[in-house]
């Protein structure tokens, strides 16, 4: 049985690394927030090599899992920037999702604690994430987290 400190599921929620083991069910969370967010439907295949591309070259970040019972039910993706502006790297934020079962519970805010405590820890200069413009729960989520909407708009030209 799940113990509940206010909303956040104490006993039973577990921050860990992602493992090779969670790639599967990465690429399907990930197609899962594309549909949801974007209402984009997404290769699988593609989704799987890039999943495993990140396990197979750190430098291109690292999976961090929320798991209740050894059942992974939310991930979030750390990619890095370095900032000369600030002598140090900004970590980002990508490809957060949490099963819907669980929404509302704090999962996300325990994977943000775990990240920033982890951030702090390695003298990280900041951290970044972008937001779907009309999603509002999730920037009020953010909010909350002491994050701010910053004074830049995000461009992109994809290939």
């Amino acid at each position: 049985m799940m113990k509940r400190l206010g909303v956040i599921l104490a006993d039973d929620l577990n921050i860990r690394a992602a493992m090779i083991s969670d790639a599967a069910l990465i690429a399907r969370f990930n197609a899962a927030m594309a549909l949801e967010t974007e209402h984009m439907t997404l290769d699988d295949a593609v989704v799987r090599k890039g999943v495993h591309a990140v396990f197979n070259d750190a430098a291109k970040g690292r999976y961090i899992v929320a798991e209740i019972g050894g059942r992974a039910i939310g991930q979030l993706l750390l990619t890095y920037e370095w900032s000369d502006w600030r002598n140090g790297n900004i970590w980002w934020i990508q490809s957060v999702y949490v099963d819907p079962e669980f929404r509302g519970r704090g999962v996300f805010k325990a994977m943000y604690l775990h990240v920033q405590n982890a951030a702090r820890e390695c003298g990280v200069r900041g951290l970044r994430l972008y937001v779907e413009k009309q999603n509002n729960l999730a920037k009020q989520t953010y909010e909350r987290l002491g994050m701010k909407l910053t004074y830049y708009d995000l461009m992109e030209e994809m290939f």
